[in-house]
C-alpha cells in the first residue's frame, strides 16, 4: 500500500487472515477489475477545482477543502510550520463568523471538523449528514477565503502548538522519526519537521502568517472534494456562487530543492530520556508515481508487517532482539523512504540491525516465495478497499490521487499494478534501492547506554517530592519529572473566607487577582508579556481555606517563573486603577450568581447551616463589603498573610531540586517568617434544629439543597463521607436512579461537600420543575433517610472505592494540578505525602464504617433545606456546585 502522508501514518483499518497454505506454491488470485472513477471535476474560471462523487449507499457526506500547500512550500519561512500554524488557525474566525460560531454552525447539523497538515498538504474536512452538506460547504469556503487569524487566537494558538513541540520532543518515537529525516534528507526539506524548528517557528510573527495565507489559500491552488449522499450539478453550482467574488491569483513557484544520490552510508546515534533503544534503517526509494512502488509496497508488507512477516518471525520471535519490529514504505510527491523500525533492549542494538540487514540482503539474493507475494498482495488490497468504507476515505483518497498525480484514476492503477508484480520485480526493487551506499541509519538510546557507563545512582527515585524549609520557614516542595520540558510552580497560603468577616468579604479574591497588576517593578501588561512571551501563563485564585499564585513554564524559563512569583508575592504596588477594574469585575460576579440557581441555594445554605460564621460568607464577597475595601486593606491582609511560615511553594516538573531550592532560596529568602495563620479557627455554632430557607428567582428550574454540617480535613470521617459523596453523584447513584430515572422528577441530582479547618458541609442536591418541589422535596428527603439508616450496598461502595482512587490517579498526571493538592495537604497538616494514603485509606472503610458515618452525619444532626423557585421563563445552567 502506497503510503502519502507524513511517515507511516497508514493503519491497517480491516483485519486480513490468511486460509491455512499448503507446502506447494499457490494458484495466483484471479485478477480483480476495478471500475474507473465516477469522480465528476469542474475547474471554475478562477482556477478553483471542484470534485465530486455521488455515493447514495449512506445518507451522509464528507466535504474536504485540500490547499496544495504544506511544510516544504514555506519558501523564505522553511522550518517556521506556518503551514501547520494556519491549520490551528483557519477555524478561528472570519469576517463574518466567529470560532464559536463555525462550531456551532456545523454541530448544529450533527458534523464533525477537524484538519490535518503534510508535507505537501493542508486538508480541512467535514463529515455532515446529507443536510448539512450546503452548511459545510459555506463554512469551508468562508474559513478558506475569509479567515481573519485573530491576533488574540493566534497567541493562544501559539501556546498550543508550543505545547505540542513539548509533548513531541518528549515522545522516543518521535524524535527517532525526526531524526530518520534529519539524517536521510540532507537539502529537500523533509529533512524538517512538518511542525517546524521550534527556534524558527517562535520567531514567526501574525503578519507573517496572514501574508502567507493570502500567497497560498487563493482559488487555483484549492481543491474541494465531496463524496456522499449528494447532487454533484447542486454542490458544483454552490461553490461557484461562494467563490464567484474570489478571483484567480498569481502562485508564485516555490522552489524544493531535489535530494541528490545518497552517495554513502550515513549513520546517528544519539541518547534520550528513554528506557528502550529505537532503531530506525531506511533506504532512499522514487516518489509515489514511480512503476517501481507497489513492488516496494509490497516488499515493505513481506518483511514487516503482521505476526507472520519475516521480520517480526525472525528478529523478535526467534531471536529475541526486538520487542517490536516493522517495515514501512513511504512514497510521498517526491522521493520517499524504506524502512525498518525496531524497538529492543541497548545491549541488542548491534545484533538487531545486523540481522536486519542480513535478512535484506537475503531478498535481494534469493528473493520472496510466492506465498509471501501473494498473501502481501492480499493485505495491500483488503487495507487500501478497506480504506474507502468510508466518504472520508473515498474523499481522501480521490484528493491524494488529485494532489499528487493530476489522475482521478490514479488508485485504481495502482491496485491493478500491485496484481500484476512479479517475484523478479520483488529481488530487482530490493536489489536497485536497498543498498549500503542509500542507507541510513539511527537510533535514540538510553541515557549513558552508548559510553557504556551507567548514569550514577540517585538518591531520591524521580518522582518522589522532597521537602525542604528555608531559612526563613517557607517549605518547599520539589518534584523532578523529566517526562516532558514543562514545569508547574505554584505559591498556597492559609487565608480564604476563613480569614475574613462580613465588613471585608471578598478581600482574599479581591487582594489575589490585585497581586498580579503590578509591582515596583512590573506593570500589570509586563507582567503578562514576560510570561507569556515564553509559552508561559500565571493566575491566582482564592478559596474556603487559602489562597494561591500560580505558574507554568517550560524548563528553560524556571528562574523567570521564581522571579515573577517572588515579585508579585513580595512587591505587589496594588494600584488604585487596577483595583477600581478588579472590583468592578468581582461585583459583576457577584451578581451573576444570582442568575446560577444551584449558586443561589448553596448560598443561602451557607448562612443558614453556618450562622455568623466566616463558611456563612460568599467566596466572591458581598458588594457592600467589596465596594468599601481599599488599597490599604489589600496591603494589609498581604502582610499579615504572605509570610513564610503560612505558605508552601512547590516545583513540580523538569527540574533538579538542588538547584530549584538555590533559586527559591534566592528569590523568596527575604520574604518575612510571620505566623501559620488560622490555627485558632473555631468552628460554626451547630445547629439546634434543621430549618428551610427560600429564594424566589424568575427562573424556569427549581433547585433544592440540603445541607448538612461537615466534617474537617483531619477527620477520621473524611474518606467515608468522600465515599458517600463518590456513591451519591454518580449516574448509578440511588438519587439520580430512583428520582430521575423511574420517577422523572429531576433534571440533575447528586451530591458535593467541604471540607476545612474547621468542619464543613454535606450537601445533597437537585434541578427540577418548580410544580414538582414539593414532591421531589418528600423524595429526595426519604432517600436521604434510607442512607442515613442503611448505608451504602456492597455494590455502591466498591464503584465509589474505584471511583475515588482512579480520579486521584488521573489527576496526578499533570505535575501542576499534583504540586497544588500536595502543597494544599502539607499547607493543612496533613503531610505532602498524604496522597499516599488515600488507596490503603479509601480501601480500609468498611460498609459499618460507612453506615455509622451516615447516621452520625445525616440522621443525628439537624439540616437546612434551601430550595429556589418559583418558576418562570428561563432555564438555569445545570451543574454540581463547587467548593473549594
Amino acid at each position: 500500500m502506497y503510503r502519502i502522508e507524513a511517515a507511516k501514518l497508514f493503519a491497517t483499518i480491516l483485519s486480513f487472515t490468511m486460509v491455512n497454505l499448503k507446502a506447494a506454491p499457490p494458484e495466483p488470485s484471479p485478477m480483480i477489475a476495478f471500475p474507473p472513477s465516477t469522480a465528476q471535476k469542474w475547474t471554475l474560471p478562477n482556477g478553483l477545482t471542484i470534485i465530486v462523487q455521488e455515493d447514495h449507499s449512506a445518507p451522509v457526506a464528507s466535504v474536504q477543502a485540500w490547499c496544495a500547500t504544506g511544510s516544504i512550500d514555506e519558501d523564505q519561512h522553511l522550518g517556521a510550520g506556518l503551514s501547520h500554524i494556519l491549520e490551528h488557525m483557519l477555524f478561528k474566525g472570519t469576517k463574518t463568523r466567529s470560532a464559536n460560531q463555525i462550531a456551532q454552525s456545523i454541530q448544529n447539523v450533527g458534523g464533525y471538523i477537524n484538519a490535518y497538515t503534510s508535507f505537501d498538504r493542508t486538508v480541512f474536512w467535514i463529515d455532515v449528514p446529507k443536510d448539512g452538506v450546503g452548511t459545510a460547504l459555506e463554512v469551508l469556503s468562508d474559513a478558506m477565503m475569509n479567515s481573519t487569524l485573530p491576533p488574540d487566537e493566534y497567541k493562544k494558538e501559539q501556546e498550543v502548538i508550543r505545547r505540542e513541540f513539548a509533548m513531541g520532543m518528549d515522545d522516543p518515537d518521535r524524535m527517532a522519526g525526526l531524526l530518520l529525516f534529519a539524517t536521510a534528507y540532507q537539502r529537500h526539506p523533509y529533512q524538517f519537521p512538518v511542525i517546524g524548528e521550534l527556534e524558527i517557528y517562535n520567531q514567526l510573527t501574525q503578519e507573517q502568517v496572514m501574508q502567507y495565507y493570502k500567497t497560498r489559500y487563493v482559488p487555483n491552488n484549492l481543491t474541494l472534494v465531496i463524496v456522499g449522499d449528494v447532487d454533484a450539478e447542486k454542490v458544483r453550482q454552490q461553490l461557484a456562487d461562494l467563490f464567484k467574488p474570489y478571483l484567480e491569483k498569481s502562485l508564485k513557484p516555490v522552489f524544493i530543492p531535489s535530494e541528490p544520490p545518497q552517495l554513502g552510508r550515513r549513520e546517528v546515534h544519539r541518547e534520550f530520556s528513554t528506557e528502550l533503544t529505537h532503531l530506525s534503517m531506511a533506504w532512499h526509494i522514487p516518489e509515489v508515481t514511480s512503476p517501481d512502488v507497489p513492488a516496494l509496497d509490497l516488499l515493505s508488507t513481506i518483511l514487516g508487517e503482521g505476526r507472520s512477516s519475516r521480520l517480526y518471525r525472525r528478529v523478535r520471535e526467534e531471536a529475541g532482539l526486538a520487542f517490536s519490529i516493522s517495515a514501512f514504505s513511504y512514497t510521498p510527491g517526491d522521493p520517499g523512504l524504506f524502512g525498518i523500525d525496531a524497538t529492543l533492549d541497548p545491549k541488542k542494538l548491534q545484533a538487531a540491525e545486523q540481522l536486519a540487514l542480513q535478512m535484506v540482503d537475503e531478498v535481494k539474493q534469493t528473493g520472496v516465495t510466492a506465498e509471501e507475494l501473494e498473501k502481501a498482495r492480499k493485505i495491500t488490497l483488503s487495507q487500501h478497499l478497506g480504506a474507502l468504507t468510508t466518504m472520508r476515505g473515498q474523499a481522501s483518497d480521490i484528493g491524494s490521487n488529485w494532489l499528487l498525480t493530476r489522475d482521478l484514476n490514479f488508485s485504481r492503477e495502482y491496485l491493478e499494478a500491485i496484481q500484476k508484480v512479479t517475484l523478479n520485480d520483488i529481488k530487482r526493487v530490493a536489489t536497485t534501492y536497498l543498498t549500503e551506499n542509500n542507507l541510513t541509519v539511527i537510533s535514540l538510546n538510553p541515557k549513558g547506554s552508548l559510553s557504556g557507563k551507567a548514569e550514577p545512582v540517585k538518591s531520591i527515585a524521580a518522582g518522589e517530592i522532597q521537602k525542604f524549609e528555608l531559612s526563613n520557614g517557607l517549605r518547599l516542595l520539589v518534584r523532578e519529572d523529566h517526562r516532558l520540558p514543562l514545569v508547574g510552580i505554584g505559591a498556597v497560603f492559609r487565608g480564604g473566607l476563613l480569614a475574613e468577616t462580613p465588613h471585608d468579604n471578598g478581600v482574599t479574591r479581591l487582594m489575589a487577582k490585585a497581586l498580579l497588576k503590578g509591582t515596583k517593578t512590573h506593570t500589570a501588561e509586563q507582567i503578562a508579556n514576560e510570561i507569556e512571551a515564553v509559552g508561559g501563563s500565571i493566575s491566582s485564585d482564592a478559596g474556603n481555606n487559602s489562597f494561591s499564585v500560580s505558574l507554568d513554564v517550560m524548563e528553560p524559563d524556571v528562574k523567570l517563573g521564581l522571579d515573577l512569583l517572588s515579585d508579585v508575592l513580595l512587591n505587589a504596588t496594588f494600584p488604585e486603577k487596577a483595583i477600581a477594574r478588579e472590583k468592578e469585575i468581582q461585583i459583576a460576579a457577584i451578581q451573576q450568581e444570582e442568575e446560577q440557581l444551584t449558586t443561589v441555594a448553596r448560598n443561602i445554605m451557607r448562612q443558614a447551616l453556618f450562622p455568623q460564621h466566616p463558611y456563612a460568607l460568599r467566596s466572591n464577597g458581598s458588594v457592600e463589603a467589596v465596594q468599601h475595601l481599599t488599597q490599604k486593606d489589600l496591603s494589609d491582609f498581604r502582610d499579615r498573610y504572605v509570610v513564610a511560615k503560612n505558605g508552601v511553594v512547590y516545583v513540580f516538573g523538569d527540574v533538579k531540586a538542588v538547584e530549584v531550592k538555590q533559586l527559591v532560596e534566592q528569590a523568596l529568602g527575604n520574604m518575612k517568617p510571620g505566623a501559620l495563620a488560622l490555627t485558632d479557627a473555631k468552628p460554626s455554632t451547630p445547629l439546634s434544629k434543621s430549618e428551610t430557607v427560600e429564594s424566589r428567582k424568575d427562573k424556569a428550574q427549581g433547585v433544592i439543597m440540603v445541607g448538612f454540617r461537615g466534617a474537617t480535613l483531619s477527620s477520621p470521617d473524611r474518606y467515608a463521607l468522600e465515599l458517600i459523596d463518590e456513591a451519591s453523584s454518580d449516574l448509578g447513584s440511588r438519587f439520580f436512579i430512583r428520582i430521575r430515572e423511574k420517577m422523572g422528577l429531576a433534571y440533575y441530582v447528586g451530591a458535593a461537600q467541604m471540607q476545612g479547618l474547621v468542619p464543613g458541609l454535606f450537601s445533597f442536591y437537585l434541578g427540577t420543575d418548580p410544580q414538582k418541589i414539593e414532591r421531589v422535596k418528600t423524595e429526595l428527603l426519604d432517600e436521604i433517610h434510607k442512607l442515613a439508616t442503611e448505608g451504602l450496598t456492597p455494590e455502591e461502595l466498591e464503584r465509589a472505592k474505584r471511583r475515588l482512587i482512579g480520579q486521584q490517579e488521573i489527576a496526578n498526571q499533570s505535575n501542576d494540578a499534583f504540586g497544588y493538592h500536595c502543597a494544599l495537604d502539607e499547607l493543612y497538616g496533613l503531610g505532602f505525602n498524604y496522597y499516599k494514603q488515600l488507596e490503603k485509606d479509601v480501601n480500609a472503610v468498611t460498609l459499618e464504617d460507612i453506615k455509622k458515618v451516615a447516621v452520625k452525619y445525616f440522621r443525628d444532626q439537624p439540616y437546612v433545606l434551601a430550595t429556589v423557585g418559583p418558576p418562570a421563563s428561563a432555564k438555569a445552567t445545570a451543574g454540581k456546585p463547587e467548593e473549594k
